[in-house]
């Protein structure tokens, strides 16, 4: 009798090692398929937020130079040209935007994100060189100021 209940003390010991060992990894697994989640979202935010800052120094850096086209000394190349050129960096900017919107959690970066491509559109349709300064360096920070944002939710 005493060895079929040393048996059955060995076998509910082995059967409750089994299940807590079956708990831990489970846990253990859990937390790591969390931390590869976690982590393949910060690497898509990043490169999705980068990808805007920079559609958006590129659409701003072709607006500026459409803007000198229009205002000052034409370069080699005509207004219509660099316009066309302007068209697809807003688009590509626009795509950028919409990819960093769907990543994001915050109703606030999404909008502040909005804004600063709003800013950068309206770049070329200034009147004078001295605004088109003031707006250049407006939008320059707005973009620096929205690169820091997005930074904190990575």
């Amino acid at each position: 009798m005493e060895a079929i209940i040393s048996s059955a003390i060995a076998v509910l010991g082995t059967l409750l090692g089994a299940g807590i060992t079956l708990s831990f990894q489970q846990r253990t697994a859990t937390k790591g398929h969390q931390f590869a989640r976690a982590e393949r979202l910060r690497q898509e935010r990043l490169d999705a937020y980068s990808t805007y800052a920079g559609s958006l120094i590129n659409y701003r850096r072709c607006l500026v130079h459409l803007w000198f086209c229009l205002h000052e000394q034409p370069p080699p190349e005509g207004p219509d040209e660099v316009r066309i050129r302007a068209y697809d960096l807003r688009s590509s900017a626009q795509e950028a935007l919409f990819r960093a919107q769907m990543l994001t959690d915050d109703v606030r970066l999404s909008r502040d994100a909005e804004e600063v491509l709003a800013k950068v559109t309206a770049l070329y349709k200034i009147d004078t060189r001295e605004e088109l300064d003031d707006q250049r360096n407006d939008t320059r920070d707005a973009i620096r100021r929205l690169v820091m944002t997005a930074k904190r939710h990575l």
